[in-house]
């Protein structure tokens, strides 16, 4: 689907497929590891129950050839970035909403606008997809990520409570 999005020179985004799972995981990995997260392994497992369903993938990467959106399965194999999109139910209505499961940029391209841009692309793909909302789940200490979706508009319906035993 090709959204007519403009990126920034010198960057793409490329679709991603099912045949990523790997590089998805690794990704994951990454954006986790950063958090703080120690293990791991549960996300082969979140990987196999969400990219199978209804989901979209994209990769963002340095595009040498000036294209900005490409819909191919080769890539230069250098992510960027990622973002993974499907959709979940709200609780409160019941409506099917679009659901981020992953927005990640790595660490020597943040601060360039390049989340942002991926933010908003999720945001026309879920307008494209018929979507009245668009929902996603964030650390409360990630406060670059929390400041990033408070600025493109997104509000707190929920707070996660845990406890350890």
């Amino acid at each position: 689907m090709d959204l007519e999005f403009d990126w920034p020179p010198g960057y793409r985004l490329v679709q991603g497929s099912s045949l990523d799972r790997a590089r998805l995981l690794a990704t994951m990995g990454n954006a986790y590891a950063e958090l703080g997260a120690t293990q791991l392994g549960h996300l082969t497992k979140t990987v196999e129950l969400y990219l199978e369903g209804p989901s979209a993938l994209w990769w963002l990467e340095k595009s040498e050839s000036g294209a900005r959106v490409g819909f191919t399965a080769t890539t230069t194999g250098e992510s960027l970035g990622c973002l993974w999109l499907g959709q979940s139910m709200n609780q409160l209505t019941g409506a099917l909403q679009a659901y981020i499961y992953l927005v990640y940029v790595s660490p020597g391209y943040r601060r360039q606008g390049l989340g942002r841009q991926l933010m908003q692309y999720a945001k026309n793909w879920a307008k494209a997809q018929g979507y009245d909302q668009l929902s996603l789940q964030v650390f409360t200490d990630n406060l670059a990520a929390l400041s990033l979706y408070n600025s493109l508009g997104y509000e707190s319906k929920a707070t996660l409570l845990t406890l350890d035993l």
